[in-house]
């Protein structure tokens, strides 16, 4: 056999595609459960009798838990095995989401929201590692391309759940609705996803480097956090010490001589550093798009909280296609090209959302959220098959981590950051001839600065490979 002749791709036959189901479970319930409660806020704010301010951190406690957890997975998959911790972090989800359920006041549901989400930031990247491993390397693009459409389709119908179900229900049932997903989940995979074992090299946990980054992240967005509330020093505070932690972790993980919980210096290698810019910017611009939208839809329009996210479906349908696209190319066309066709997706279907105060017609706005979809699949999966199909197996788990944890910090980051915009916009629009106008050209004016964030993605991709994967 000559040197330019290679074999047919492997078949991912029926076993792998249950494992993946099985797998994306977890993940769907982790994704979905941080949009879901976006929904009920009001609800909530007149079932405890508290301010919105208050309220408001029934999310963001969910959201830092999220940070937290996130970095110390690839070490717990080393040290247990993937499938035990992934087990472990769906029951820990669980017994958050029952809790959650129960809690008698406000501030109890804030702390319940925390246990749940330290589970739900263990659940993708575990479950993506561990769905790595057991497809081999020559079948993680096609299986991670059906995978990855989750975490896109989460936040686009999580208001749509959860407006259904407060439609229908009382408010404990946002948090619920994940019980019977997560045993059947649990059981499922204890049946039939393999038990990965753990690694042969047993590594101390990196205590300083857990000190450092999850706290610093947290520090970090609640700062940001606090600048879209107006709290000056509360702001000023969170982002410095934010910032100087995560510095330090830094400058710790390049000192080290132990092995760090995320290794600086894996952003350096090509072609994970530009991978992770993509994934980075990608999450910023599809939880800022999703926080944005339901907000100018009810606040803008007067939509109700199901109709905001009826509106937002061709988002999530436009996801779908763009898998199956991605699904059939992904072995034969190169990274880069795939990547860079979706940032201009995503570029072309923004641009529209830079014209709200001009109030274009829905027919624009669904077509516009369509073709976002369709190239938002088409980043995630083959990013994330460049690392995972380049990397060796007994390092999968800390480069899911990686990945998972930018993807968050992203979307966090960039929600925190649009949401600053957004306030900054509608007290300068407050002058308008309309409220409604001054609102709508605020929301538009946010926008652009999505459309930026798209081209700094773009910026990233073109250091992605140009030549379509080769096979062993």
């Amino acid at each position: 056999m000559t040197g330019d002749a290679e074999p047919p791709p492997e078949r991912v036959d029926g076993d792998l595609l249950r494992i993946a189901f099985i797998l994306v479970l977890g993940t769907f319930m982790a994704t979905l459960d941080a949009t879901v409660v976006s929904v009920g806020i009001d609800r909530l704010t007149k079932e405890f009798d508290a301010s919105v301010a208050d309220i408001q951190w029934v999310s963001t406690a969910y959201l830092l838990a999220v940070v937290g957890a996130v970095p110390a997975s690839g070490w717990l998959a080393d040290r247990f095995g993937g499938r035990r911790v992934w087990l472990t972090a769906v029951g820990v989800f669980l017994l958050g989401s029952a809790l959650c359920a129960l809690a008698w006041s406000a501030a109890a549901l804030i702390v319940f929201r925390v246990v749940q989400g330290l589970g739900g930031g263990l659940l993708p990247a575990t479950g993506q590692a561990l769905l790595a491993r057991v497809a081999g390397r020559h079948r993680t693009g096609r299986v991670i391309s059906v995978v990855a459409v989750v975490p896109l389709l989460s936040p686009v119908f999580g208001p749509l759940v959860g407006g259904a179900l407060l439609g229908v229900a009382s408010w404990p049932w946002l948090f619920l609705v994940n019980l019977p997903i997560g045993v059947v989940a649990a059981v499922l995979a204890h049946r039939h996803v393999p038990d990965v074992p753990p690694s042969p090299r047993r590594t101390a946990f990196d205590l300083r480097g857990a000190a450092l980054l999850s706290p610093g992240l947290a520090v970090l967005v609640y700062g940001l956090t606090e600048v879209a509330h107006g709290r000056t020093l509360p702001a000023v505070v969170g982002v410095l010490s934010g910032a100087a932690m995560l510095a330090a972790f830094t400058v710790h993980g390049l000192r080290t001589t132990g092995t760090p919980l995320v290794d600086p210096r894996l952003f350096t290698r090509p072609p994970f550093g530009a991978a992770a810019l993509a994934l980075l910017v990608l999450g910023a611009s599809v939880f800022g798009t999703t926080f944005l939208l339901p907000l100018y839809f009810q606040t803008g329009r007067g939509l109700t909280p199901w109709e905001a996210g009826l509106l937002l479906a061709p988002q999530g349908l436009g996801a779908v296609a763009g898998s199956v696209l991605v699904n059939r190319t992904i072995d034969t066309v190169a990274p880069r090209t795939l990547v860079v066709t979706g940032i201009v997706l995503i570029v072309a279907g923004t641009i529209p959302f830079t014209q709200l105060g001009h109030a274009p017609p829905d027919a624009v706005i669904i077509a516009a959220l369509a073709v976002r979809g369709i190239g938002m699949a088409m980043i995630g999966a083959p990013v994330m098959n460049i690392v995972y199909s380049r990397i060796e197996p007994e390092h999968l788990p800390r480069a899911s981590g990686a990945l998972n944890l930018l993807n968050t910090v992203g979307g966090s980051v960039g929600t925190a950051a649009l949401a600053v915009v957004l306030q900054s916009r509608l007290s300068a629009r407050s002058t308008e001839s309309t409220e409604s106008t001054g609102i709508a050209s605020a929301f538009g004016d946010t926008f652009w600065w999505v459309l930026a964030f798209c081209l700094l993605a773009a910026a990233g991709a073109t250091r992605l490979p140009r030549t379509r994967p080769k096979r062993a």
